[in-house]
């Protein structure tokens, strides 16, 4: 059922976020990959992450989800995970691993299964069977796994059938920025013979680095004389099992807010506990760059390797501003939101090379375009770019969410800050990622009716 969004008096108060989503697919693979046990709290509990889960219990993981604690943050989830280790994982029944909408699990779970014994599938819902997958599979094809994809307009897709057993290390570059081949790569590379090298033209989110080198895996860093990166890993790792792993708040989550309050004239929000990651913070200073008031508290060390703070945000004026290709691969999943700042910030604003977008969980440039100039912004679209005339306010309307959660909020965060109210025809999309995100903005902003049946 639809739901109707209206124009917020205000937005104050504060927000405690969804776990970082990509932090807790890793969590969860990386604790089915290590022998011992693993207490997980403060993961993403949306649909996604749950199909992670799912995936390491049929490779013979045990992933109990326990009862929230006091202290949980709304939206989050704690699970235990029990493992016999890497080498204990194997294909059961038709070895078929549903991976629901989430092209996180498809792709960092094919590199896991190259790995892992006897014959798997791994699928899922119709969005996903759209995505482009030989990306993963042809650098594992050149590890010496047996690995295809259906066809599909832009290549393999999903199902994808994966032989897993032998590896070989070796040395892949990747062709387009994405840190989900990255992962793949390192994780297949964890069971290969030798060493596996991934080499990137520019750097993108660093969690599996991290958190694989946390667990005694034998890994490093170098950036070349062209600034590209090589990650190289050792294989035949056993990793070692962390007991408690706490994952912050989701930074792709908080964007939507720093959006909103950004642009809302009267708006002090607070977001307790994100994760402020150098690789995933650059939707901060995208917004500072156009004129936005951000503060940041540092929070203690927890000894994870991912920094965590409180961000504070305010009401500002914003100004248009170029984001490049670069800030593209930086920000990716920021993007839907950061065109809204664009289609109201003083000015224009171009976004180029964002083609990444077209393999969303929908065609995110498409979309994009067409819900923002239904609710009466300015938008243009020239190949893989989107230029935008700023200064506007959105108006009423019902755009297309095309069941991407990220598009439900955009518009929803329209609404918020626009003129009138706006509709969302799949609100249950949020869920994927921040099944919380309707009751938080009923809770800050300051008595407008959210979530009312259209």
């Amino acid at each position: 059922m639809a739901h109707r969004v209206t124009p917020a008096a205000h937005l104050r108060g504060e927000l405690r976020l969804p776990g970082d989503k990509s932090i807790s697919h890793r969590a969860l693979i990386f604790a089915a990959i290590a022998n011992g046990e693993t207490l997980i709290s403060g993961a993403g509990d949306g649909h996604d992450v749950r199909s992670t889960a799912g995936m390491m219990a049929a490779l013979g993981a045990s992933c109990e989800r326990l009862p929230a604690a006091p202290d949980d943050a709304p939206g989050t989830a704690r699970w235990h995970v029990r493992s016999p280790g890497r080498r204990a994982l194997a294909a059961h029944g038709d070895g078929r691993l549903d991976c629901g909408n989430s092209g996180t699990s498809a792709r960092l779970g094919a590199g896991l299964v190259a790995g892992v014994n006897g014959v798997h599938t791994l699928d899922g819902d119709a969005s996903l069977r759209r995505r482009p997958m030989a990306r993963v599979l042809e650098p594992l094809r050149a590890m010496g796994v047996e690995a295809t994809g259906a066809p599909g307009e832009r290549g393999e897709t999903a199902p994808l059938r994966i032989v897993g057993g032998t590896l070989k290390g070796g040395e892949w570059r990747s062709k387009t920025p994405s840190a989900q081949v990255k992962s793949c790569v390192l994780i297949a590379g964890l069971a290969a013979s030798g060493s596996t090298t991934y080499i990137e033209s520019v750097a993108t989110r660093d969690h599996s680095e991290r958190m694989l080198a946390a667990r005694g895996a034998t890994i490093n860093r170098t950036q070349g004389e062209d600034g590209s990166w090589s990650i190289r890993v050792q294989g035949e790792a056993e990793l070692r099992a962390i007991p408690q792993v706490n994952v912050p708040g989701d930074p792709s989550s908080a964007a939507f807010w720093l959006v909103a309050a950004s642009l809302h004239p009267d708006a002090d929000l607070t977001i307790r506990g994100v994760s402020l990651n150098p690789t995933r913070r650059h939707v901060i200073e995208i917004l500072r760059r156009m004129g936005a008031s951000i503060e940041e508290t540092p929070g203690p060390d927890d000894g994870s390797g991912e920094p965590v703070g409180d961000l504070r945000v305010r009401s500002a004026d914003l100004q248009g501003v170029e984001i490049t290709p670069q800030d593209v691969a930086l920000a990716i999943d920021e993007m839907p939101i950061l065109s809204l700042a664009a289609t109201m910030a003083r000015g224009a604003t171009s976004i180029r090379g964002a083609g990444e977008l077209r393999a969303k969980e929908s065609d995110r440039i498409a979309g994009v375009a067409d819900g923002l100039t239904q609710l009466g912004l300015h938008v243009r679209v020239e190949g893989d770019d989107l230029h935008f005339v700023g200064g506007e306010r959105p108006k009423g309307g019902a755009p297309a969410v095309r069941g991407d959660h990220r598009l439900a909020m955009t518009f929803a965060v329209a609404a918020l800050v626009g003129g009138a109210a706006v509709e969302i025809d799949e609100p249950e999309a949020a869920a994927v990622s921040y099944p919380t995100f309707f009751d938080d903005a009923a809770r800050v902003a300051g008595g407008a009716t959210h979530g009312t049946p259209a």
